[in-house]
């Protein structure tokens, strides 16, 4: 009896412990399903910002040549081919091109995929055709991308939807790593029952791992191999199955496996598997490409193109015939793939930025604007104002000048550093940026270089004088030696870079001439504090020093802030805030913020124009002259050099019609380079500005302006044949009222005026000769000269 109750006991113990041990099962069983399920229904993965170059416009007249178009087609990855049957692929033919597009989705619209045929003339687009066109007869190119904002983590994936995903790719992948993929719930008995063996007894690490095994050791567990992770990734994968369908699972084991790594970063999933080794989107890739990627399931780093192309190519050969026995490929199929190269890129096509200063204005952008979180992991898309194709040539020949310079004076600039910044002046948008002439650091000279800008500054000094309506660029002014004392205790004497001095020098020689002795004695005629102003209102955020040697440069700025200020000259006299970004959308499409044009008057329009005349004489007579070697004096090119004490940095800043660009040249510990603005960054601007297709400079004029021949010696009225004449624009209020002997008679004036011309000429800017005979001088400024042309 004792005994029965005993073998009683007993069984119920052993009955509680099944329940309890049923009832803890059940738990964690529970537990686990909600892990699966949080993180499948969910984010499931931390997406980071792409970054994307503007697309590239084409239709009827657009000012794109041939050499454009397939510069930019290459730059996407696009291949020349006989035929344009498969997307991403062009053909030329009888002077015209055929594109078959790749389409892109950009958030609020979607441009089709299609085929364009884009004819050319005149290195421009004469007609455009498409298979599907827009109502616009704008054909688009999907914008580049360029760069990535990462998560903290170091993944990076371009997620893909299943259904377009190529057939080939997932044969491959049954064929190789789970051929009983449809039919199983998630797990191999036999393979899980063999790892689990070989795990206890220490022998050889075995597979056998269903696909869907697969995603939950990546997905969920961490890399530890033991037999506790083994049936949890068992338990996990059969509950995993029991929720989703198998479509579900395939598709986030796509974008979740693991198939290589660039630097710091993973490369996760087969969208940008495809783009690292291929540099294509996943469907434009052939059967033994798509057979590559399935193989390096097994070991990323084993079967390296790069480091093992042997070793790579035996297993792509693998997976092959992996499809040959499944019945996916013929044998003749089997030959042809089998017997392509590898077809891998010569170097890896994503992770860092082909344009890495570029992208690094865009990401401070962004992060004073984006929480980080955002950046990371939410899968914004992020649409800037970069042109590859502009930036390419510009970063090629900013180098490429830089060197030459080098290589003239090695044991001095073999470390010349310098920056490049071009934007669009109607509208602010950055086109290209520089900041290094060697590999991206995280330093960024267009950004983080402050240094001392020189005679850059000058033309808002002119500014000043022509705002007065007390100078013309006919104006005499004295360009003496000059003593400034500063805080009652140092007297400051500037110099002329030629060490001498020039006397009473017409204010455009001046200018056009760099002077420092004239520009010091006119700033400080209209004041520091008018100086500081107006470079407050043209975009400066440096601190601004109050003393008199600001009139000469000694501020310290970077190159995106001289590009501020040169673009309100550039623009007649409004701001336009330089921008990198035109828009920002998220991972559904939602555009979050459109980056719209603004636009502040920040001079007179008719100060503005006359101040544009000074800096287009800067160009054709003054320190810039040397690019009317390489521009047409058409184009009216306007700018100005810049010149630090002993030549330590050299800048250049100057204008077209439609571009903007400075440069900065100097070494990063700030000793002498020895280079002037017109021998050093000026070579560099032309050779940048040869890169771009120029627009002449054409700002308007207003309504009080004229146009006169001027004798710059005397500053009275001249012709166009009278030595010493220049043609200059003027207020109306301003014109002069006396005229030169060769002058006078291309003018109608009363003969008793006649004798004061002569006298004027010795002395035009005598202002008590000037009020005398009020009546004739009004009736003379009411007859404008008539020059044979202008």
């Amino acid at each position: 009896m004792k005994f029965q109750r005993g073998i009683g006991l007993i069984a119920l113990i052993f009955s509680l412990l099944i329940i309890a041990a049923a009832i803890a099962f059940s738990i964690y069983l529970v537990r686990l399903d909600n892990v699966i399920r949080d993180k499948f229904e969910g984010n499931r993965w931390d997406i980071p910002a792409k970054v994307f170059a503007r697309p590239l416009e084409i239709y009827s007249n657009a000012p794109v040549g041939q050499a454009d178009v397939e510069q930019e087609l290459k730059l996407l990855g696009y291949k020349q081919s006989s035929n344009y049957e498969k997307s991403g692929s062009y053909v030329q033919r009888d002077g015209a091109l055929y594109v078959h597009t790749r389409g892109f989705d950009f958030g609020d619209s979607v441009d089709p995929e299609q085929v364009l045929q884009i004819s050319f003339a005149n290195n421009q687009v004469s007609d455009v055709r498409a298979t599907k066109p827009s109502s616009t007869g704008i054909a688009r190119l999907e914008p580049m991308l360029i760069g990535g904002i990462y998560p903290q983590h170091n993944e990076d994936r371009v997620l893909i939807k299943l259904n377009k995903v190529p057939k080939s790719l997932i044969e491959a992948l049954i064929a190789t790593e789970d051929r009983n993929f449809y039919q199983h719930h998630g797990i191999s008995v036999r393979g899980t029952a063999r790892a689990i063996v070989s795990n206890i007894t220490g022998g050889r690490r075995q597979g056998g791992s269903t696909l869907t095994q697969q995603l939950v050791k990546n997905f969920y567990l961490s890399p530890e191999k033991t037999l506790k992770r083994k049936v949890n990734e068992a338990l996990m994968a059969f509950l995993l199955e029991l929720h989703y369908s198998k479509d579900e699972i395939l598709e986030a084991y796509l974008n979740e496996v693991n198939l290589g790594q660039n630097g710091n970063y993973s490369i996760n999933g087969y969208g940008l598997a495809s783009q690292f080794y291929f540099g294509l989107p996943l469907r434009e890739l052939n059967t033994a490409q798509q057979a590559y990627l399935v193989g390096l399931v097994q070991g990323p780093t084993l079967y390296n193109p790069w480091k093992n192309p042997e070793g790579a190519l035996k297993r792509r050969n693998v997976v092959l015939n992996n499809m040959l026995v499944m019945g996916y490929l013929s044998q003749q199929q089997y030959e042809t793939e089998s017997a392509r190269p590898l077809g891998v890129v010569s170097k890896p096509t994503t992770g860092p930025s082909r344009f890495p200063d570029f992208l690094d204005i865009v990401r401070r952008q962004l992060k004073s604007e984006y929480q980080e979180s955002a950046l990371t992991n939410q899968g914004l898309r992020i649409f800037t104002t970069l042109d590859p194709i502009a930036q390419t040539r510009v970063q090629n020949s900013f180098r490429q000048t830089v060197t030459k310079l080098s290589n003239a004076n090695p044991q001095r600039l073999k470390n010349l550093q310098g920056a490049v910044l071009v934007t669009h002046p109607e509208n602010g948008e950055l086109v290209a940026a520089v900041g290094s002439t060697q590999d991206f650091t995280g330093f960024n000279r267009a950004l983080d270089a402050k240094r001392q800008v020189g005679s850059l500054l000058k033309p808002v000094i002119y500014l000043s004088a022509l705002e007065s309506g007390r100078y013309t660029w006919a104006s005499k002014i004295d360009d003496s030696p000059i003593s400034l004392n500063i805080n009652g205790t140092n007297n400051w004497t500037p110099k002329n870079y030629s060490g001498t001095s020039y006397g009473s020098v017409p204010m455009v020689r001046a200018l056009a001439n760099s002077y420092n002795l004239s520009a010091v004695r006119l700033g400080n005629e209209f004041g520091v504090s008018s100086f500081s102003n107006h470079l407050i209102k043209f975009g400066v955020n440096s601190k601004i020093p109050s003393y008199p040697s600001i009139f000469l440069g000694a501020v310290d700025m970077s190159p995106m802030e001289v590009l501020s200020i040169y673009s309100n000259f550039a623009t007649g006299g409004f701001k336009y805030p330089i921008k990198s970004i035109r828009s920002v959308v998220d991972d559904k499409g939602k555009v979050l913020d459109r980056y719209s044009l603004s636009v502040q008057q920040t001079i007179d329009p008719t100060s503005a124009y006359l101040l544009n005349y000074g800096l287009q004489q800067v160009m054709s007579s003054g320190t810039g002259r040397a690019s009317y070697n390489t521009f047409s004096p058409e184009l009216k090119l306007a700018g100005k050099s810049g010149t630090t004490n002993d030549a330590r940095d050299s800048w250049f800043a100057g204008y077209s019609g439609n571009h903007v660009a400075v440069v900065w040249l100097g070494l990063d510990d700030n000793k002498i380079t020895g280079l002037t603005g017109s021998s050093g960054a000026l070579p560099v601007w032309i050779n940048v500005m040869k890169q771009l297709r120029q627009k002449p400079v054409n700002l308007k004029q207003t309504g009080d302006i004229q146009w006169h021949w001027v004798d710059l010696e005397s500053g009275n009225l001249s012709a166009q044949n009278c030595e010493g004449a220049m043609y200059m624009p003027m207020t109306q209020f301003s014109v002069p009222r006396h005229a030169t002997a060769c002058g006078l008679p291309y003018y109608e004036v009363q003969p008793t005026y006649i004798p004061d011309a002569e006298n004027s000429a010795e002395n035009g800017n005598n202002e008590e000769q000037n009020n005398q005979t009020n009546n004739d001088d009004e009736q003379f400024m009411q007859n404008e000269p008539n020059p044979l042309s202008q």
